[in-house]
């Protein structure tokens, strides 16, 4: 991430708006405004197959859920925020995630500019790929401000995607099972 040309931008934008990039109180937003991207776009230098690859052996073949996993991206459309839960649910062969693996896979994507849809599917890609599990189920559900604060302006509203891979993707009752499970 190249902080100065990401200050530059930000003093053309203050400027654009009409405002003085010089005043007192935005004097020093660019370098804040930089800072602030490393820390909310740090997913472009992460890896979660660095992150799912810390696996443990597990002799049971039930289903592992990890629910309400907090989610914040940006749009990719008005670089707004959007924010809410992640629900992720596989059903693992001999092997498991530490579950924080499963928390810092959501993060690696969120922490990218993005669509709900996209985020959905590369989570359960990267589990798929990296846990060779015999299914994968991710649930998203989040509130978009760029609905909320501008255009419609339907406050409150939420967006649900929801990504099957294997047994998930060919077995109804399994999918409903997680979604009873995630209303616990």
């Amino acid at each position: 991430m190249d902080g100065k040309k990401i200050e530059e931008a930000v003093k053309l934008l203050l400027e654009g708006m009409g405002e003085d990039a010089e005043r007192e109180g935005l004097k020093d937003t660019p370098a804040r405004v930089a800072r602030a991207f490393e820390e909310v776009f740090s997913g472009y230098k992460d890896s979660a197959e660095k992150h799912l690859s810390v696996t443990f052996e597990s002799g049971s073949g039930g289903m592992v859920l990890e629910k309400d996993i907090p989610v914040y991206s940006v749009c990719e459309h008005h670089l707004l925020p959007f924010f809410g839960k992640a629900h992720v649910a596989y059903l693992p062969q001999g092997r498991v995630a530490g579950l924080s693996k499963i928390a810092r896979t959501v993060e690696v994507y969120a922490r990218r500019l993005q669509l709900q849809e996209r985020l959905t599917e590369q989570v359960a890609r990267a589990i798929e790929r990296t846990l060779s599990p015999s299914g994968v189920m991710v649930v998203i559900e989040a509130e978009h401000t760029c609905m909320t604060m501008r255009g419609i302006k339907k406050t409150g509203s939420k967006t649900i995607t929801c990504t099957c891979l294997g047994a998930f993707l060919q077995d109804k009752e399994l999918q409903a099972r997680v979604m009873e499970m995630i209303k616990w």
